[in-house]
């Protein structure tokens, strides 16, 4: 293990350590005093861990393909920008756009998420790219989403009641653009608040295996008991096609 000392140092200094550390061989680094550095993990193709304590900057692990990456703080926006392979944890919350442009991989978020998750997130034969939130999502979730998996469980402490007229796990917007992949929130979806270029069906843990899996993914990263989500209704929404805006096109020519 190696452990860099991050409070004072600047972002670029900070990521050429990194760098030089995995180049010669380390595996597992801890970074302390992390204090808002950006591009932590940026591109890095080691098959590596990285610990990072504090406040990770903008676009953590962005273009990540391998190492596993975990943040005990908070992490600001983009993180997981155009990620590849690999895992992100984060024990606080995310900021903006998590997962944009996402291909491969799994991020996942202890606390809050911010706005635009998963934004033109995509998937292939062999990449699924996966987050889960354990708390709240902003607006615009899934927005274009063309693959993958985005998990909103809403481990907030607050009931859901099935005649609220608003989901308060996620904001408005939801699946807007919507052509691919899967979005699970835990709770009701009232149309008002997602796209209607989506079909919404109600499923239980239970009777989904790809929910269940993520959920226990998500209890073995956080070592937390998440048994009570097992009953728990969730929407899964899924696009109706892969052209949401054909309707806008003229097709008489």
């Amino acid at each position: 293990m190696e452990i860099i000392e991050g409070r004072n140092l600047h972002y670029r200094e900070l990521n050429q350590r990194v760098r030089g550390l995995l180049a010669n061989g380390a595996d597992r680094l801890v970074l302390r005093g992390v204090n808002g550095q950006r591009y932590i993990g940026a591109g890095l193709t080691d098959q590596a861990c990285l610990e990072i304590e504090g406040t990770a900057g903008n676009n953590l692990g962005a273009m990540m393909n391998g190492p596993s990456v975990s943040v005990a703080g908070n992490a600001q926006d983009g993180v997981g920008n155009t990620m590849f392979s690999g895992k992100i944890a984060v024990w606080g919350r995310a900021g903006d756009i998590v997962g944009y442009g996402m291909r491969g991989g799994t991020i996942l978020i202890r606390g809050d998420a911010g706005w635009r998750v998963g934004i033109h997130m995509k998937s292939s034969a062999d990449r699924h790219p996966v987050i889960v939130i354990g708390r709240t999502a902003g607006g615009f979730l899934g927005e274009y989403m063309a693959g993958g998996t985005i998990v909103v469980l809403g481990m907030t402490g607050d009931g859901i009641n099935p005649t609220d007229t608003v989901n308060p796990l996620v904001g408005n917007y939801v699946a807007s653009g919507m052509h691919g992949g899967t979005i699970f929130v835990r709770g009701t979806a009232p149309q008002w608040q997602i796209s209607n270029q989506v079909r919404v069906e109600f499923v239980k843990p239970a009777q989904c295996g790809e929910l269940l899996l993520r959920i226990r993914e998500f209890a073995d990263e956080f070592g937390l008991d998440c048994s009570g989500l097992l009953q728990e209704t969730f929407a899964r929404i899924t696009p109706l096609g892969v052209r949401p805006y054909a309707h806008l096109y003229d097709h008489s020519a």
